[in-house]
Parts: C-alpha cells; structure tokens; sequence
C-alpha cells in the first residue's frame, strides 16, 4: 500500500489498539522512555536558557559585548559582578570605537528597601541613559531611562521598575508612576514599567529596578561614586552595530584602538611594572545576543557533561525497550507470518511496527517534557543561594520544543528499528507450523537480545563509576581541612545606609555592636572582619619580606582586617605570638598577624613573630612597613577547592578608611537561626536604622559546593535510574 495520510492514520489506529492489549507492556515502555527523555529535556531546557537563547530585545544578533581579551592584565577595586571596565575605560572606548551605533553601560548593585531592622533587598542595575534605548526595551507603563536623565548634575533620577518586580511589589498598581521608591534610604521617583518579557541583559539575573548611572554617587560612602578613579572597575559594556559591520570587524577595530584607550586610561596608583603589563592590554568584542552570564561560565560546562550523560540514561532506555520489543515479537510470529502469507509487503509490517515505536515515544516525550518542566525547575531552585538569588526563564519555546520532537524521531528509530527488522525477516510457513519458528532464527533473535542486555550492563557500569568519582570528589572537598571551624559560626553584616553616621561616630558604633552582639544569651565569642571565608572576596599586594621592596618583587599575599577574638571566633589555631589587643590603633606601630603559608614561602619557615615586612603602596608614596606579632594555622578564602595562600591579617582598629558597613562573625552554642531575634533586638538597641543580614557559615560552604553537589547528586541519580 503506498504511503498516504489515511494509510498512516490507519497504522496509527491499528498500533494503538496492539499497544491497548498489552498496558503492562506500554506502561513499562512509556515510563522508560519518559523518564530518559524528560531527563534530557530538563538538561536542555537549561542549556537553552543559559547559553542559546538570544535577549528578547530589538535585533539581538547587532549586539556585541566589549570587554577585556583573554590574557589581560590589571588590578584594581573590583567592586560588582558586572564588573569589567572602569569609567575612563567605557568612556574612551565610546569616543575611539567606529563599529557601534550606540554603546550602553551598566552595573549590577543591591538596594536596601527596609527602613531598619533586617535587610530586605531589590536587584538593581545603573545604567546609562542609551541602555533602554540602545536594546529596544519597550514599557507597559510610564518611560524608561534617556540621556537626559544620565547627565552630571544627576539633578532628579528617577527608577524604572522591571515587571516582575511592579506585580510583586507593588501588586501591578497602575497608579506607582510618581510615587517615591526608598533606596538605601534614599526616595527616587519611579518613572516607568518594563516589558513583561525583558529581565536584563545578565543571563540567570532578574533585575528588580533600573536607576540612572549618575546616581552611583548618591549612594556611595564618600559621596564621589566609582566614576572619579581610574582604578575602580565596576562596569560593563555593549554595542549595537552600525549597519555592514560585523563581529569581526569590530573586534579589528577595537584591538586596533586598545594602544591608544590603554595610554589613556593608567590608572593614576599605578607603578612602572603595573602600567607595563596595561598597556599590552587589548580589548575584543564578541557576541552579545545571548547576554552574559556569570551562571553561565560556571555551570555551561557541567551542563553539557550532564547532557552526555542523559544520553547515554536513554540509550540504556532505548535497549532496554528494543530488548522488549523483541521479546514481543517472538509472541506475535504467528501474526507477522499470516499477513505475510496473504500478501502483506514486509515494508508494510515494518512501517506499522515503526508507528507503534513512534507512539510509544509521543506518549513518552508527552510525559518526559512534563516531568522536564519540574525537574529543571527544582534544578535552578538547587543552584540558587540567598546571597545570589538566580532567574531562569524555563518556557516551553520553538528550541526546547523542536529539540523534544527531534527526540522522539530519533529514539522511535533507535529502539524501534531493529526489532521490526527482525521481526518481519521469517519464513511465513515455517512460523506457522506448529512446530514453531526455526531455531536459526531464534538463536539469532537470542544472540540480539543478549547482546543489548550487555549493552545496558556496559553503559550503566560507566554511569555508575562517572557517579562515584563525582560523590567521591564532593566528599573530598567536603571533609578538607578550611583552616576554620564553621559549625555554630553566623555571620552578621550590618550596613549604616540609612543611619546617616559620622565617620568619628562609626568607630564608635562597631564598638558598640561588639559589645552588644557578645553579651547576647548563646555567643560564646564575636569578632569584625573585612573579608568571610570562602565568599570569593579578598584583596591582595605584593609583600617586601625584612626590608625588601615590595613593588615589583612579585611575593604575592592575601589579606584582610579583623578585630581581636576572630581566629578565636573562627576556630583557626594560634601558633605562636598575640592576638590583636586594643594596643593596636591607628597611632601605634602597624602590626600584623601571618599564617603558616607566609612564614613558610617568604620566611623560610621558621617563626615570623619579631619579623617585618614592606607593602606595596601608590606610587609616590612610602611602602608601609608592618611587624608581626602573631602566627596563625592556614586557612583559606576564596574557595575550598584552591590551594593555601600566603595570607597577612591586619587589626581592625589601625583602619584608617571609614567604613559604611561591615561584617561580624559570632560563634553560638545551639542552632545559629534561633539566635538571630537576640541579635536584631541587640544590634537595634544601638540604632534601630542600622540594616542587618545573616548567614550561616555552614550554609556558606555548602553553597560554595553547589556545582560539585549539583553533579554529584544528578550523576548519582542518573546512575542509579540507569541501573534499574
């Protein structure tokens, strides 16, 4: 019969009526395959979102995103997540760039909405005034952010608010255009509403509200912002390309103007080696379509080892049905071989058999794509932290669709095939006798179906060691000696936005919440630090160990500010020497306090304590020189995962910057969670205006690891599914 509609349509009635005799059968069948192809759509799904999908923008295929090439070398204040070029760098860039029409800047900040008490925060973004204008973002209400309203004088900023954030906020009240949004403090009219469908240009980054660049001095703790100096780096950039420009060429040009913008850029604190290596600095341009993404840089890799890996579960899906389909055949011989005999074509049977797989797998990628829409949305919920909230938009679009449809071709093919070739190639007579089919035949069907049964051992084997070696890195870096004792450690930020102090009151303050935060029922020890471990946060100089230079030399060292009781607080040991005492202020010898690493790389390892050392300072000005008074066990800060660093702690009190804010860390008997109404009622006895925000340490090194959880626990998973 020649292949027609109606003649589908009937291989399509008969097949569901043979799957409707066996529901055993079809129900195994179709929960294998969706759990297989659900699995691979939820991987999907997220691979779309974070790496393919383009901004829903005007003509995102024209942007391009301007940053620093592979290889550069600078330092400076790194102060955001956005943050890639300085202000002196975005503005040069805009005046000696040909390729873009327009160019925008922003950078990403985090907004205080509460008047006192515990922080409650909204994800902004400064923009420049081409922002809106250069992507082609459109509102539902008021306007967006113009030129006009990023100038100087920033006399009257104003925020447009994202959607998502006016419906929740604000319960999609159309009446918020005019109406005062409190900032840190601050009251700035909201001037419009977004689109529904834009979230930023920051891949995994929903932003709550936008506010014009300008404004960055207004909430800033010396009034100035970051614009003023060469070494702040806080913003990033994008282009929209002039018409017959392409990529490439841009990124020509650009490289071939990054000389010229790099001599005019030096930060002014640089040193005759640093300013060396920035101007070799180049700058490039590359595709801006599919946004940025810090989500993406850290998880795009496993993404894709994990999509190998969801093939290789519905492969073993694939045999373990076609091993099924097998079987099934052998009953139904005497089917095949009658329609064969009365003339039926073997193409036919083969085509019917192949409709009955291709039901088979829509029922099952049916099912796979709902169970996709959870699994990738509780995946998200597993990435995301409270200190990085993430959004992912996870719809069901043309990509995700397409790839599903494609998956149920390619499987119906790939379990359906073989087993209706093999069914249909027999001798009608001898399958009817009653004798049964000949044993040629079997032992061929027998050797197949063996053969996919050690497939599905082979594959789940490899699944299942990929598994172990994931759950046995984990548990490796789970159970690494940090250097500290995170159990029963909360950390406390306390933020002085909205109390409007004096520098020579805030000294003041810090002691005041020292003392307040210690005699709270349940801390045993409290102490201020700069920096918390494993937050990705530090700051590093090059050290002149006993009277060496420091500028130049390339002794590289960690370091922060902490006050007396924090190696205490932290449960870091205490080698030899003292700890900060009130004898270190900012009129006393400058002091510090190294761990094992630094005595070991820079003093040979003997015992530091009597020792000194020079470091690095702006150009013109002396090093300072620092005695060291005590010696520490090592422990590290950035991440688990790095090696110990040589590292140099400083006294809180010989801080010579006044600071807006800052960090206590206190160590609790019992649960740190039940402790926090003790300490927002001790924090408020110093002033009820004083913002606060906790964090368990505990709860900090677990969100360290959530790439390495997140591949442990799904290859974990994926390897058991497979061995089922």
């Amino acid at each position: 019969m020649p292949l027609t509609v109606s003649s589908l349509a009937q291989d399509f009635r008969y097949g569901v009526r043979q799957l409707r005799l066996s529901p055993g059968f079809t129900l195994v069948a179709v929960l294998s395959l969706s759990l297989g192809i659900g699995a691979n759509t939820a991987i999907f799904q997220l691979i779309d979102a974070v790496r393919l999908r383009t901004l829903p923008v005007r003509d995102p295929g024209e942007l391009g995103f301007i940053d620093f090439a592979k290889g550069s070398m600078r330092s400076g204040n790194f102060s955001t997540r956005s943050a890639r070029l300085t202000w002196a760098q975005f503005d040069e860039i805009r005046r000696e760039q040909q390729a873009f029409s327009d160019t925008f800047a922003w950078s990403a900040a985090r907004f205080n909405l509460a008047t006192g008490g515990e922080s409650r925060f909204a994800e902004g973004l400064y923009v420049t005034g081409s922002f809106f204008r250069t992507l082609g973002v459109s509102t539902v209400l008021g306007r967006t952010l113009e030129p006009p309203d990023d100038t100087a004088t920033c006399a009257n900023p104003g925020a447009v608010l994202s959607y998502a954030f006016w419906q929740r906020e604000y319960g999609a009240d159309r009446g918020v255009l005019g109406r005062n949004i409190t900032l840190d403090g601050h009251a700035l009219p909201i001037v419009g509403v977004t689109a529904p469908a834009f979230n930023g240009v920051e891949v995994g980054n929903q932003y709550d509200l936008a506010i014009p660049l300008c404004a960055d001095p207004l909430f800033a703790d010396n009034h100035q912002g970051r614009a003023v100096g060469r070494y702040n780096y806080w913003l990033s950039m994008m282009g929209r390309l002039k018409p017959g420009w392409t990529l490439q060429r841009a990124d020509a040009q650009l490289r071939g103007a990054s000389p010229a913008i790099m001599q005019a850029t030096v930060p002014e604190v640089y040193k005759a080696g640093q300013i060396k290596n920035y101007l070799a600095n180049k700058l490039e341009v590359t595709e801006g379509g599919t946004g940025i993404s810090g989500l993406r840089r850290q998880y795009e890799q496993p993404l894709w080892l994990l999509m190998a890996i969801t093939g290789l579960v519905l492969l073993i899906a694939c045999a373990n049905l076609a091993n099924l389909l097998l079987a099934r055949a052998s009953i139904r011989e005497r089917e095949i071989a009658v329609r064969l005999a009365v003339g039926a074509s073997r193409t036919r049977l083969i085509r019917q058999l192949l409709v009955e797989s291709l039901i088979l797998a829509m029922a099952g990628t049916v099912v796979g794509a709902l169970l996709a829409q959870a699994v990738s949305r509780a995946l998200i919920a597993f990435i995301s932290t409270q200190s990085e909230p993430l959004f992912v938009g996870l719809g069901m679009d043309w990509t995700v669709l397409g790839f599903s449809a494609a998956l149920a071709v390619v499987t119906c093919l790939v379990f359906g095939l073989m087993p209706a070739l093999r069914a249909t190639q027999l001798a009608p007579v001898s399958a009817m006798r009653a004798s049964g089919r000949g044993t040629t035949a079997g032992r061929e069907r027998f050797s197949l179906r063996r053969g996919l049964v050690v497939t599905q051992v082979a594959l789940s084997v490899v699944l299942l060691v990929g598994a172990l070696l994931f759950v046995r890195s984990l548990s490796n870096l789970m159970t690494t000696d940090a250097g500290f004792k995170p159990e029963g450690v909360l950390s406390v930020s306390v933020d002085f936005g909205l109390a409007n102090f004096s520098n020579e009151r805030r000294a003041l303050v810090f002691r005041q919440l020292h003392d307040h935060l210690a005699a709270v029922p349940g801390v045993s020890s409290v102490a201020r630090t700069l920096f918390t471990p494993i937050s990705n946060s530090g700051w590093d100089e090059e050290v002149g160990p006993d009277g060496a230079v420091a500028a130049g030399s390339g002794r590289q060292a960690f370091f922060n500010r902490v006050s007396p009781g924090y190696f205490k607080t932290m449960g870091t040991r205490f080698i030899a020497g003292r700890d900060f005492d009130e004898r270190d202020t900012l009129q006393s010898p400058k002091v510090a306090i190294v761990n094992e690493k630094f005595a070991e790389k820079y003093f040979g390892g003997a015992n530091p304590v009597g020792h000194s050392f020079h470091l690095e300072a702006d150009a013109g000005k002396p090093e300072p020189l620092f005695q060291i008074v005590g010696l520490v066990g090592n422990a590290k800060y950035y991440q688990l995962k790095e090696d110990f660093r040589p590292t140099a702690v400083f006294p809180a009190l010989q801080d010579d910057q006044s600071r807006n804010g800052g960090i206590f860390v206190a160590r609790v008997s019992g649960s740190p969670t039940g402790l926090m109404n003790g300490i927002k009622a001790a924090v408020a006895e110093v002033s009820p205006s004083i913002g606060i925000e906790f964090r368990s340490f505990s709860k900090q090194i677990e969100d360290s690891l959530l790439r390495e959880r997140l591949m442990a626990t799904l290859s974990g998973a994926f390897g058991l599914l497979a061995a089922l």
